[in-house]
């Protein structure tokens, strides 16, 4: 069986479409974590654009190794962190509605001269 007539399902991941858009998108990421580190960027842009590259980096590393169909189990983590986000994410919307709805003018109050008299 020659590798040209492989199936796309059975193609190793470096030589399939999904492989040769996750590596540019990881050249992409590192020449653009590059630029801003020459920039002299504010911190946060770095820091994001260097979290990125790292998990790009593993994931392109996980389908290498084909990890994620030898461990049946790999992703469980994935759920319960999202369902933990979830949950903050709306005690964190739950806390600003109530935020602003003790204080629905915001904390600068802009005064007349006339209410400090």
């Amino acid at each position: 069986m020659s590798t040209l007539n492989l199936k796309p399902k059975h193609r190793p991941f470096c030589f399939s479409v999904k492989g040769h858009v996750k590596m540019l998108r990881l050249a992409l990421n590192v020449t653009s974590m590059t630029f801003f580190i020459i920039a002299q960027a504010p911190e946060p842009y770095i820091v994001i654009t260097g979290f990125e590259v790292t998990v790009i980096f593993f994931f392109i590393l996980l389908y290498i190794l084909r990890l994620d169909r030898i461990m049946d189990c790999l992703f469980w983590p994935l759920l319960v962190f999202g369902l933990l986000v979830a949950v903050c994410c709306i005690a964190d919307g739950v806390l600003i509605y109530r935020k602003l709805l003790f204080n629905p003018s915001g904390p600068y109050q802009k005064r007349t001269i006339h209410d400090k008299i």
